[in-house]
């Protein structure tokens, strides 16, 4: 079958279609026939070899963790979909490679594809969606009522963020540029932050949902009022994490590293999370659901044919889509 792989650690220019052997079907596996799978920067942070010490992949590596299609096989054990179910997934981390004809998945990591969206809507959600939903729910425990900041609000994740914040009942402030403002506010953002003229941040936040990572975290500190929380995704992990997830001698490296930020959020006394989402089928259900209610709406910013995967590539590269890049398959 036709894959996408990095052959070895690098830019794009890395970037291969190759054949693959067909994917092993376990007894608690679906192979999912793939008809779209959407691109994340997670994509690139595995091919440029970013993320070696959390996901130690050795090339080829077979990218992309966002898929949708139809169940071609179920295994022997598997008891919630069978052949010919149209489902999407955000695949297992140590089984990833959703840039291919065909793909395995635990039955746990997959749901049924919202009956209201197309295969590339579909394929849009799960890793954003997820994303955005453990870290407003869990990560940030935010209850209705209180006030958050979501960061890049018309990218990938904060665009499906500033909605999901609205289901749970938040007040929304988000950042993006002032082409972008009509578009976030009709998401359902209540106040718009434009970075391209330095507008400050708001204060006294409950919390602030941090998709940028370094300086931005600092700033997302101070925003936040005492006993307050920023959940970081695009920056260093913090301790917890380290410890639970990195080799021993790369946990000082990360210590060192965030002397500055665990400063901060001393001063704000507030706490700093960092967030590395886990697949689940059953939050991914819950995300259908909103979707078919018309609560939640995929943004696709484009669609590529798998032919033209570094074309899809250096478009995300270049940070400034409008929602998910998606690739047919």
């Amino acid at each position: 079958m036709q894959a996408v792989v990095a052959q070895r650690y690098g830019g794009p220019d890395v970037l291969a279609i190759v054949d693959r052997p067909e994917p092993e079907v376990g007894p608690s596996d679906v192979l999912i026939a793939v008809k779209a799978a959407s691109l994340n920067p997670l994509d690139f942070k595995i091919r440029d070899g970013k993320v070696k010490l959390v996901l130690r992949l050795d090339p080829p590596i077979a990218l992309g963790c966002d898929v949708a299609g139809v169940v071609a096989r179920a295994g022997a054990s598997v008891t919630r979909f069978r052949a010919g179910d149209a489902v999407f997934a955000r695949l297992e981390k140590d089984r990833m490679g959703g840039l291919a004809e065909r793909v395995a998945a635990h039955e746990g990591v997959v749901a049924a594809k919202p009956a209201t969206a197309s295969f590339e809507e579909a394929a849009a959600i799960p890793l954003a969606g997820l994303t955005a939903l453990q870290a407003l729910r869990e990560a940030a425990e935010l209850t209705s009522g209180q006030r958050v900041l979501i960061h890049a609000g018309a990218g990938g994740v904060g665009s499906l963020a500033i909605q999901i914040a609205k289901i749970l009942g938040l007040h929304v402030t988000t950042t993006t540029s002032a082409k972008n403002a009509d578009f976030v506010r009709q998401l359902g953002a209540d106040a718009v932050v434009d970075y391209t003229r330095h507008e400050p941040l708001p204060r006294d936040l409950d919390a602030v949902f941090d998709t940028l990572g370094g300086a931005s975290e600092l700033a997302s500190l101070a925003a936040v009022k005492r006993g307050g929380v920023v959940v970081g995704i695009g920056g260093l992990p913090d301790a917890a994490f380290a410890a639970r997830h990195l080799p021993g001698f790369a946990r000082p490296v990360i210590w060192l590293a965030t002397a500055r930020r665990r400063r901060a959020a001393a001063r704000a006394g507030a706490r700093f999370v960092y967030l590395f989402m886990r697949p689940d089928g059953a939050q991914l259900a819950e995300l259908a659901g909103w979707i078919d209610a018309g609560r939640l709406r995929p943004v696709l910013h484009r669609s590529y044919p798998l032919a033209e995967v570094r074309a899809a590539f250096a478009e995300l590269e270049r940070g400034r889509a409008r929602g998910k890049i998606v690739v047919t398959i």
